[in-house]
């Protein structure tokens, strides 16, 4: 079977990979020179099943008024006069109902759990390299209300299978020593010693060199325009190359993983994706100071934001632009990372060579991926990871490949189609 798949990131590459495993002809359509160019670029490096309750909960309602109010939330919303926005805005506050984001917590744990299991075997098989580190990640919090709100969250993950212990503040500093600094502030912690970290960015051209050594073929610079159906089947993709040439691209079966770009493609075929980005910003530095630079990864909740260490470099992600299209670097929300990192490890990143991205991260309302057949034959979906692509790549890149193939995926999530 000849397969295109439309987007050459960390989704994208992990879905050719097994689909390749699985017999199939694979050809890669990126836009980009490279793959991991956009959003797969500079991500969080967190592997982390464990933030799975979605941005739409209950507290979230609550909280709006004041992210719209706020120029410094972590969450801000670009206001327009986009129906889609409108919709998805309308379709986020109904996930914020409790049964609704208990629903999606399951999801996201379930799909969670099989990826991570799903990388693990991949990376001994493959011998991949990543920067790559094994030592859980650490929730911590400044702020009692967030800290009593995430006891019942950790607790329904924990059933679930993903274990997220609550930890006092001396076991949170016992399982990272640099947050001693800040001991006197900390309210509580919770812990997940399965959850992982790694680049992202090294680890899709690791497995895109294996996928290409299989014999998948990548077109890079050409830039997708259009899908094609002919009576309620794919026929063909629409691309311009390097050259500006016009190319058509005809396969047995298409999988669209274009991220936040999917949508507008989508609409090519008259489907309607819930998909908007979600504009979000990193800060890469060198260690500057091994005594100050945290080892273990965290989430700083109150602040949406998370340190990763990739080797000799820190890396700091996070906040929340939705509906923003551009990637420009807004400095005050690289003064806001800056700032932060700096009131909690002071000293421990080489700020005179410090780095700054942002990128377009795909989110549904639900925070819950597309992920299997759209109503068009022969077109299926992989896309709308938010900021759990990374952490969902191999686990949906092995169900779709199942699904493209006639097979039954090995996780229980609520696949599309």
């Amino acid at each position: 079977m000849k397969v295109a798949v439309l987007g050459a990131g960390v989704v994208g590459v992990a879905s050719a990979h097994y689909l390749s495993r699985l017999g199939c002809e694979v050809t890669v359509v990126d836009r980009q020179a490279q793959v991991a160019a956009e959003t797969s670029f500079a991500n969080g490096g967190q592997l982390s099943v464990s933030h799975a309750e979605p941005w739409a909960n209950p507290r979230a309602a609550s909280k709006i008024p004041g992210w719209l109010l706020r120029g410094d939330s972590p969450i801000r919303f670009h206001a327009s006069m986009d129906p889609q926005l409108w919709r998805w805005g309308l379709s986020f506050l109904r996930e914020c109902l409790p049964a609704r984001t208990r629903h999606n917590i399951r999801q996201l744990v379930n799909l969670g759990l099989y990826s991570r299991a799903a990388l693990q075997a991949l990376r001994d098989e493959a011998a991949l390299h990543y920067d790559q580190r094994a030592r859980g990640i650490l929730h911590f919090y400044t702020d009692a209300r967030e800290f009593d709100s995430a006891i019942a969250p950790a607790r329904a993950m924990t059933e679930l299978g993903c274990e997220r212990r609550v930890v006092s503040v001396a076991e949170a500093v016992g399982i990272e020593p640099a947050l001693q600094g800040i001991r006197a502030r900390l309210c509580g912690a919770t812990y997940t010693p399965g959850d992982e970290s790694g680049d992202a960015h090294r680890f899709t051209h690791a497995l895109a060199a294996r996928c290409a050594a299989d014999g998948v073929r990548f077109l890079t610079n050409h830039q997708v325009t259009a899908l094609r159906s002919d009576g309620g089947s794919m026929t063909q993709v629409e691309l311009i190359d390097g050259n500006g040439q016009f190319r058509r691209l005809q396969a047995d079966a298409y999988v669209l993983a274009l991220g936040s770009f999917s949508a507008g493609i989508a609409q090519s075929l008259g489907l309607r994706l819930q998909i908007q980005p979600a504009k979000g910003y990193s800060l890469t530095m060198p260690v500057a100071s091994a005594a100050s630079a945290y080892e273990t990864a965290l989430i700083d909740d109150e602040h949406k934001l998370v340190f990763s260490r990739l080797g000799d470099r820190l890396r700091i992600a996070g906040m929340a632009e939705l509906g923003a299209w551009d990637r420009q670097l807004d400095p005050i929300r690289c003064a806001m990372l800056l700032r932060r990192t700096q009131d909690l490890f002071p000293g421990a990143g080489d700020v005179s060579q410090a780095s700054y991205w942002c990128g377009l991260r795909p989110a549904t309302p639900s925070n819950l991926p597309y992920i299997g057949r759209s109503r068009i034959a022969g077109l299926f979906l992989n896309t709308g990871h938010g900021t759990l692509g990374w952490t969902h790549a191999c686990g949906s890149g092995k169900a779709i490949a199942d699904i493209v193939c006639g097979r039954k995926p090995e996780v229980d999530y609520a696949f599309c189609g």
